[in-house]
């Protein structure tokens, strides 16, 4: 068989670990081949869906030795050639957490170096109804649908089953005319339909008793649960003492920064998103120990140090999907910290930049990982750093 001709192809394959993005690893011919709707153990019929020059990728077509933790998907949308927005429906939830939690166990040991038992915290969910902010393609015929995994295929779907039960309901409605449409419910259960040739709208979440203006496009946890559980998570873990200084790294609308400062920490939170921190100089006008600022990280911490910063007690950062990256963790080990409380979406980033933290003295006292998006391959890890101690 030639190898531009095994695209398409059925291959008989054992399943083994799972990996990070939503599949396992199988081999073939001594070749990796990274399978979606398969769970570790299982003998499989996969048929190829991808080829590159290191690897394969396939979809499990036929289980002919299922796991026992296999489950009938309960949403008719998911499955191999189906919609791609969830991962795991055909595990169950136990495994589901078992299995990410192995993700983060071996992506930690794989790229950090770090050996740590991880357990999957939940926010009690089943794994369905959870998320608050749901964004739709529309097909031509100005109907709501979902893409098909890596593909710009659309699938027209009824109801989408880890949408939050308040979320607007828009699948019955038609949207001429434009590309795609998002749907978001906010914790006061205000609601909001955006469409590609509609900007603006803002909703309000609440936190602790704190509001939160944020643009109804904008970032904000999707899980209902997720701020409040996050914010819960890092002030357990830094332990902020009233008079303590602290930065919040890419502070967003300033959820942590707010949380800081009630304890009574000054508190400088540098975000790149200029209608993030519009919104976050709302939500922050009652706190005067906050000092926001606009702009890249890295530039506005060197500019900060090169003012006349030395040192800082506590740091919390919550980066993008790649991480904070060597020059700010070499940054903030630089201004000493007491405690830093790393807010991770990819465990691949959160190794990487833990590493960087280890060859500058910080070692991790806790990490605990969250279940917060049930049914998908996503996660969400909350590190603390402290100085090691010889």
């Amino acid at each position: 068989m030639r190898d531009d001709d095994i695209v398409g192809t059925v291959l008989e394959l054992e399943i083994g670990p799972v990996a990070h993005g939503g599949h396992c690893v199988a081999r073939y011919e001594g070749q990796v081949v990274f399978v979606r709707h398969g769970l570790p153990g299982e003998l499989v019929h996969a048929r190829v869906t991808e080829r590159t020059a290191k690897y394969l990728r396939a979809d499990v077509v036929q289980v002919l030795t299922p796991s026992p933790h296999r489950i009938e998907p309960p949403c008719p949308y998911a499955g191999p050639g189906r919609c791609g927005g969830c991962d795991f429906q055909h595990a169950n939830i136990v495994e589901q957490r078992r299995l990410k939690a192995t993700v983060v166990s071996d992506t930690l040991r794989r790229i950090g170096g770090i050996e740590r038992t991880v357990v999957m915290e939940s926010p009690g969910d089943d794994g369905l109804g959870w998320r608050t902010r749901m964004r739709y393609a529309v097909g031509p015929d100005g109907r709501p649908a979902m893409r098909v995994h890596r593909s710009h295929e659309l699938i027209q779907v009824d109801k989408c089953l880890i949408a939050h039960p308040d979320t607007p309901t828009v699948l019955d409605q038609r949207w001429p005319g434009t590309e795609s449409v998002q749907a978001v419910v906010s914790s006061e259960g205000k609601t909001a339909v955006l469409t590609d040739t509609v900007s603006g709208g803002r909703v309000v979440e609440t936190v602790r008793n704190r509001r939160f203006r944020v643009e109804a496009d904008g970032f904000w946890q999707v899980h209902p649960a997720a701020a409040t559980t996050l914010v819960d998570a890092v002030l357990a873990g830094l332990e902020p003492a009233e008079g303590e200084t602290a930065l919040d790294l890419y502070s967003g609308v300033g959820l942590f920064a707010a949380f800081l400062a009630q304890a009574g920490c000054p508190v400088l939170a540098i975000e790149g998103d200029k209608a993030a921190v519009k919104n976050a100089r709302r939500n922050l006008h009652d706190l005067p120990g906050v000092t926001l600022e606009q702009g890249d990280v890295d530039r506005v911490l060197n500019r900060a140090v090169a003012q006349g910063l030395e040192r800082v007690d506590l740091v919390v950062l919550d980066p993008p999907r790649t991480g904070a990256g060597k020059h700010v963790v070499r940054r903030i080990a630089g201004l000493s910290p007491r405690k830093v409380a790393y807010v991770a979406c990819d465990p691949a980033a959160l190794a990487r930049d833990l590493k960087t933290f280890a060859e500058l003295g910080y070692g991790v006292s806790s990490l605990r990982a969250f279940d917060l998006f049930g049914m998908t391959h996503h996660i969400e890890c909350v590190a603390v750093l402290e100085p090691v101690t010889s």
